[in-house]
């Protein structure tokens, strides 16, 4: 394909990914109250004192700043749903952008990868809503509590939640992109298990940076985490390379018995 074509492809993938993230923001849309209400469940007990059951409650408890705050609100909340519910279509649309540039032998890893990819993402934001949530919000709020009342600003609840969900949905992507360092050979597998040491303080260091608190309890939560699908992507990875190993040695083995039976006599 010429600079042209390849642009050609880039703008119809981007042109579906953009109408499907549209089309579902301006379905959510219409539900983004009922989506609030179930955003701040984790984190209710600190804004109202006691669990919030109904869309009802929201207006109660939560303030808004300005005439725009509510549509903004609604809207941000809505291209955050749409982007979880279309998360296969562009996921999917990118890695057929460069589906082309593969060999045949590495395509065979696509659809386990967008598999993968998806369920990762998802997995990581269903574990900051159900585990990371609730204690980051009570750490951050202990540092106030002692000498000011924090208001319940609606945009800025929601947004930090949203922070914390989107940085749990790419964080756990992590063990994807060492799977495929390893499996392409481009970091060997042994270096990364000898320099375990330094790939730990490396995580440390990356969860520091991505939790959008910097708090402790929030950067140890997701150290954790990432550290446990780290070492399941190690023990992948060992697995396949261990098979392909066999299939090379079996070649091999079966080349030379090619060649003996070659030379041998007609």
């Amino acid at each position: 394909m010429t600079i042209w074509e390849h642009l050609g492809e880039l703008r119809r993938r981007l042109t579906i990914i953009i109408v499907s993230l549209l089309v579902a923001t301006v379905v959510v849309y219409f539900f983004a109250p009922y989506l609030i209400l179930f955003i701040i469940e984790p984190v209710a007990g600190y804004i109202a004192g006691e669990p919030i059951e109904t869309v009802d409650q929201l207006s109660t408890v939560l303030n808004v700043l300005d005439p725009l705050g509510g549509f903004t609100l609604r809207f941000k909340v809505s291209i955050f749903f749409g982007a979880i519910l279309t998360s296969p279509i562009w996921i999917w649309q990118l890695m057929a952008f460069f589906l082309p540039a593969l060999k045949p032998s590495e395509r065979k890893w696509v659809l386990p990868t967008f598999f993968v990819g998806v369920v990762l993402f998802i997995f990581g934001q269903v574990f900051c809503y159900l585990v990371i949530l609730d204690p980051a919000f009570a750490w951050m709020l202990e540092q106030t509590n002692d000498f000011a009342r924090v208001l319940a600003n609606a945009t800025d609840y929601i947004s930090l939640i949203l922070l914390f969900e989107i940085a749990f949905g790419f964080a756990f992507e992590l063990p994807l992109v060492v799977f495929y360092l390893i499996i392409f050979n481009i970091v060997p597998y042994k270096k990364l298990r000898k320099s375990w040491r330094v790939v730990y303080v490396v995580l440390l260091v990356f969860c520091a940076v991505v939790t959008p608190d910097a708090s402790p309890v929030t950067m140890l939560l997701m150290f954790v985490a990432i550290a446990l699908l780290y070492e399941a992507s190690l023990f992948v990875s060992r697995i396949v390379l261990n098979k392909r190993i066999k299939a090379l040695e079996a070649e091999r083995a079966a080349a030379g018995e090619t060649d003996d039976e070659d030379d041998e006599p007609a």
